[in-house]
């Protein structure tokens, strides 16, 4: 089962240096995140969500390798390419993997302008390793919502939310 995870800051910069973090973590094996995201709000309002990965052009990058494949077998491979890269795009774009979009955006709308999130969804993780590798973080941002244990909850706002000494 995995955890959520929605970490609230007053600036994008912050959020984005979080997730950044975590992906080093990540390749360091102490997490396994399934999604990572950055929702910001810009001064207009609007909602933006930062993907990790962009699902587009990856089933765009697949379909034109799939389609030029087999357009090899049918003598047409540009045929096949353009076709494939056009149904691999369309079908990334379609599918959501990890946290929801609506959810997201939901949550973006509850941010002050100029202000970010990062909604993350962990598959596993050690936690005491991973919230000693966020130290850079103390007292930067807030947590808006977790599906931790409750001990785990309170570990990551005092992380988060208390003051350095």
């Amino acid at each position: 089962m995995s955890d959520l995870m929605i970490v609230g800051f007053d600036d994008e910069a912050t959020a984005f240096e979080l997730r950044a973090a975590l992906v080093k973590l990540q390749k360091e094996y102490l997490i396994e995140m399934e999604d990572a995201v950055v929702v910001t709000k810009s001064a207009d309002g609007k909602v933006a969500l930062h993907q990790a990965v962009n699902l587009t052009a990856v089933g765009a990058v697949g379909g034109t390798f799939w389609g030029g494949l087999i357009g090899l077998l049918f003598l047409n491979p540009l045929l096949g390419m353009a076709v494939g890269a056009g149904t691999g795009a369309l079908s990334g774009k379609l599918s959501d993997v990890g946290i929801e979009d609506k959810f997201m955006k939901e949550i973006g709308s509850t941010l002050k302008e100029g202000g970010a999130a990062v909604c993350v969804l962990v598959r596993k993780m050690t936690g005491d390793k991973v919230l000693a590798g966020l130290g850079e973080f103390k007292a930067k941002g807030r947590v808006m919502q977790t599906s931790l244990t409750n001990e785990q909850e309170a570990q990551l706002r005092a992380l988060l939310e208390t003051p350095a000494a």
